[in-house]
């Protein structure tokens, strides 16, 4: 038998999602029509020993419970039970799966996935239970790896293996300089005596802080709780060299979501993956010639999605990487490329939506044009990931990025907004160019 343990987080994570994550959890933001972290689990369960999807965050029980009890439903005739884990305040990327030890080890598995919920992948994930199955009985953690250019890997965790054994000689979390172009990917299988070494370092920090306490007559001294144990620093560095940490490199797409641009760069890959695996998903290709043309909802270029209970116009032209949620209405001549447009938002006629996330509720005007720049990883660096700039560049400009209405933003008819980020229920009364409207 086999577990998984997805990492979520809290709602103070992921601020570099916002707007977006105002209204909806980062995990449960849709990507080619479903939650992020839903992407996670239909991988998991791919497994024919997977017997429980455990996920482990801190946001309130009733923001994950309606997202939780879909998906149980979902794979009830798996015979695969999924629930939610609630932290009592926040533990680190470790201390979690310490404080439900218990609950993971229930029903003795073998070993266990940990995957981090901010990661979009082609999950390999029995090649990456076979490959740890293989390595010597000391083996305690075996790392998802990929490899980035050499810049960015200071962005990552980095590690140098052996490529024969695939033993972990050093890792460094984020390094200062060059260590290795092989990176993290946040997806781990582990033996389950990991917890014992979780355990070590439990008490040594209980004793830690018992010593401050006492010295100082104030507490633990750095306001973390002796449970706050950090995964990458206090469990995988330690462990390199000790033939204990072994790393799987993979050819997989991988990416990280952690602004709002990535998303549209993983809804792209997603929807891709689906031409393998779920081609039902996909819209039928092709040019609409009218209205009785019953195979196509409108002109579709690949990859799109659009949600059954989207209402589209059939002079409307969508693609590519387009996904559609649900209670959508797109009007006549609506055109859509490298977009995520959200449930219940309506775009009316002749619209043009470019590298934009349109939130939920929100409506934008006829003969509008909503447009950002794109900010895909560099097509001419091999093994380039997404850039993450910051909102801002040393100027104090706004750097060029998709353009994003948060939920229930209102665009007026006729009006440009490019390379703009609109936070909710605003009321726009003119075109923006490069600002955010508070």
């Amino acid at each position: 038998m086999l577990k998984a343990v997805i990492l979520i987080g809290g709602p103070q994570k992921g601020t570099r999602f916002r707007p977006l994550s105002l209204d909806t959890p980062k995990p449960l933001f849709p990507l080619a029509g479903r939650p992020l972290i839903a992407h996670h689990i239909e991988a998991c369960a791919q497994l024919p020993d997977i017997r429980e999807i455990l996920i482990i965050g801190y946001y309130p029980q009733t923001q994950m419970e309606g997202f939780v009890g879909d998906m149980q439903a979902l794979y009830s005739s798996s015979n695969i039970n999924i629930r939610y884990l609630q932290e009592f305040t926040a533990l680190g990327t470790a201390g979690g799966m310490y404080h439900f030890r218990d609950q993971i080890r229930a029903g003795n598995p073998r070993a266990f996935f940990v995957l981090n919920g901010d990661v979009c992948a082609d999950f390999p994930l029995q090649e990456l239970c076979d490959f740890h199955e293989k390595r010597p009985a000391s083996a305690l953690v075996t790392i998802m790896s990929t490899e980035a250019t050499r810049q960015q890997s200071l962005h990552y965790g980095c590690l140098v293996f052996d490529r024969s054994s695939g033993a972990v000689s050093h890792y460094v979390e984020k390094p200062s300089s060059y260590v290795s172009t092989f990176i993290n990917c946040g997806v781990y299988v582990c033996s389950m005596d990991i917890f014992t070494v979780l355990a070590q370092i439990f008490h040594s920090r209980g004793q830690e802080y018992s010593c401050q306490a006492f010295c100082n007559g104030n507490g633990n001294g750095n306001g973390r709780e002796q449970g706050h144990i950090k995964w990458e620093q206090e469990v995988l560095t330690p462990l390199a060299g000790t033939d204990k940490l072994f790393a799987m490199p993979v050819p997989n797409w991988w990416s990280q979501l952690k602004t709002a641009g990535s998303a549209i760069y993983a809804n792209r890959h997603y929807l891709g993956l689906y031409k393998k695996t779920h081609p039902e998903r996909l819209a039928n290709v092709g040019t609409k010639h009218g209205e009785g043309d019953g195979s196509l909802i409108c002109t579709v270029h690949p990859d799109v999605y659009v949600h059954f209970s989207a209402t589209v116009h059939h002079s409307a032209v969508l693609g590519p990487n387009v996904a559609i949620g649900p209670g959508v209405t797109i009007g006549p001549g609506v055109r859509i490329r490298e977009s995520i447009v959200l449930e219940q938002a309506q775009i009316l006629d002749h619209t043009l939506v470019l590298h934009a996330i349109v939130g939920r509720g929100s409506t934008i005007g006829a003969w509008a044009r909503v447009e950002g720049t794109p900010s895909d990883p560099d097509p001419n660096k091999p093994f380039a990931k997404m850039e993450n700039p910051p909102l801002f560049n040393n100027e104090g400009k706004l750097n060029p990025s998709i353009t994003i209405l948060g939920c229930f933003v209102q665009v007026p008819a006729e009006k440009i907004l490019l390379n703009s980020i609109v936070l909710p229920h605003k009321e726009l009364s003119r075109s923006f160019k490069n600002e955010i409207i508070l």
